[in-house]
């Protein structure tokens, strides 16, 4: 998975909105650009790089500087498939057009001054079997942001002192 943050005066990240599709958990929600590893000794970093290049149109070889890996995260919840994700962090000096690929309905770069506002900051009330449970969430630009999404943004407003 990729981070990509970008070094302009209101900086800002990627972000994508998943395409819905039936065997997606994540279906329709908002993420950073990530996937599976195309083998098994591919790096994930060439992977990150490689799927933001696939989902975005963003080219990290070139426009890229990798500033390195953060915390693994993995859903909280049994009833999601178990899986373990590495973000890794790139920075580009500006925010170059996006385009969403085949797995994306949208690419976008949010400012990370929106996605910090503490008038954007939420509760997500998701029903599961065991009952309705509230996650942390962010509202911008008519996006809710939870889950996986917004636990690796807690990471990143720890690094940019936000």
């Amino acid at each position: 998975m990729a981070v990509v943050l970008s070094e302009a005066v209101d900086p800002a990240l990627v972000l994508i909105r998943r395409k819905v599709r039936a065997a997606d958990p994540w279906s329709g929600q908002m993420a950073f650009p990530g996937g599976y590893q195309a083998n098994g000794s591919e790096p994930l970093e060439d992977t990150a790089r490689r799927e933001t290049l696939e989902e975005t149109g963003l080219d990290l070889i070139s426009l890229g500087k990798f500033r390195g890996a953060l915390d693994d995260v993995s859903p909280r919840t049994p009833f999601l498939p178990p899986l373990v994700v590495r973000p890794h962090l790139f920075t580009v000096t500006t925010a170059s057009p996006l385009s969403a690929g085949d797995e994306a309905d949208a690419a976008l770069w949010i400012p990370i001054s929106e996605l910090f506002d503490p008038a954007r900051q939420t509760l997500f009330s998701l029903p599961l079997p065991d009952g309705v449970r509230q996650f942390p969430a962010i509202t911008v630009g008519g996006h809710l942001i939870w889950g996986l999404t917004e636990r690796i943004l807690r990471q990143v407003a720890d690094l940019t002192g936000l």
